[in-house]
This record gives C-alpha cells, sequence and structure tokens, in this order.
C-alpha cells in the first residue's frame, strides 16, 4: 500500500523509467552499459516505491499513552524550554527518519487540535541541534482529558522539501491515524509533560502507530 500524497511522483516515475528502459534498450549498444543502466533506473524506481509506501498499523487505542507518531530512531531525549507555545519546561523527544524510514506521521494521542502553524525556514540536517527551530517545519498541538496538551513538531531535512500536514484546530483525531507526511528524510520532536513516564531510550529505533513513547 502506498500514501496518497506519493501517487503523483509514483506515476511520473514509472513513465520516466519505462520510458528510459526503452531508450536504453534502443540506443546503448553495449550489453554492460545497457544492464548497469537499466539496474540503476530500476534500482530508483524500488527506492521511490519504498519511500512512498505506507504500511497498515494496529494502533492499540490508549488514553493513558504518547504512541510514536513516525519510524525512525530517538536522537534527543532531554527536558528543554518550549518557546513556541508552552512557554515552559518540557521533555523533548526526537525521532530522526532516513529516506529508508516510512514518513507517514500519525497522531501520537486522540483529541482535540488546539493548535496547528507552518513555519517557513531553512533545510540543516535534520539531526542539528537548531533544526528543531530553525528549519520548516509544522507545530500541531492536539489535547485530551488525561494526557493534557502535547505538542508535536515535523521538521523538514536537509533533502525533506514538503512537509504534508493534515491537522487542523478544532479537528478531533484519532491516535494512531494519518495525521500528514515528509517528502525525503526528516524528524519529529515530540514535547511532553514533566511527568511523562518515558518509555524509550536514546538510540532506540521506534515504529509509527504502534510503540509507546510515555505514559501518563
Amino acid at each position: 500500500m502506498f500514501h496518497k500524497e506519493g501517487f503523483k511522483i509514483i506515476l511520473i516515475a514509472t513513465l520516466s523509467v519505462g520510458l528510459g528502459i526503452i531508450l536504453i534498450d534502443n540506443f546503448v549498444t553495449s550489453s554492460l552499459l545497457n544492464k548497469i543502466a537499466s539496474l540503476t533506473l530500476l534500482l530508483f524506481y524500488v527506492i521511490i516505491l519504498q519511500f512512498f509506501r505506507n504500511p497498515k498499523r494496529h494502533t492499540i487505542l490508549n488514553e493513558n499513552a504518547i504512541i510514536a507518531p513516525v519510524d525512525g530512531k530517538v536522537v534527543v531525549l532531554e527536558e528543554v524550554f518550549e518557546k513556541e507555545y508552552f512557554k515552559e519546561k518540557r521533555i523533548q523527544v526526537s525521532i530522526f527518519m532516513s529516506p529508508l524510514n516510512v514518513h507517514v506521521t500519525r497522531y501520537p494521542i486522540s483529541g482535540e487540535v488546539l493548535y496547528s502553524k507552518y513555519h517557513p525556514g531553512r533545510y540543516l540536517v535534520a539531526w542539528h541541534p537548531k533544526a528543531s527551530e530553525e528549519n520548516e517545519r509544522t507545530s500541531i498541538v492536539v489535547k485530551n482529558n488525561t494526557v493534557g496538551e502535547i505538542l508535536y513538531r515535523q521538521i523538514a531535512g536537509a533533502l525533506a522539501k514538503r512537509i504534508i500536514n493534515y491537522a487542523k484546530p478544532t479537528h478531533k483525531v484519532i491516535q494512531g491515524t494519518d495525521a500528514g507526511f515528509i517528502k525525503f528524510g526528516s524528524r519529529v520532536d515530540l514535547f511532553l509533560p514533566l511527568n511523562a513516564n518515558i518509555q524509550v531510550k536514546l538510540n532506540e529505533k521506534v515504529k509509527g502507530g504502534e510503540q509507546i513513547i510515555a505514559l501518563l
């Protein structure tokens, strides 16, 4: 299954690869070069397909749990001062996605969207300490009666040039469902209450839509 944000790109890639193979067969006379060029095109096509894959996830709804919004590796786990919305100390959990990870963003909790804002910015590598505040990004706050308010932030990286965000203020959302997409490498930050019981460790790989990041 592929994400709807990739349909157009997959179609273009399919047509381009098909045309490219036809041209290679007709104009590249060297058997070795023909094979190398054809395999290169097919590899490119496979990378496009795997990037936009959207595997089904089995979310167990839990009002006390904050689940991973994306697949990736935990690269930041620390107490910080969140400047944009809370303006107070929060626990930051940052998950880095390589181009090989699934790039679907999923809602970490069920509840109501209170805040959703897009920020234009730079394209520093996603693991850069300043990426959370200087890169192109969207910030979304979701609230429910058990967890309270949490903020998650989609951040563009050096390769990611487009952030897709479906969350809009007043929307009622369900934990684990599709919240957006980030194209070609990126990261997501979570800002959690200080009393959150963190369930992951630094450098741990997490699975979006299923794995519990914290409990309250």
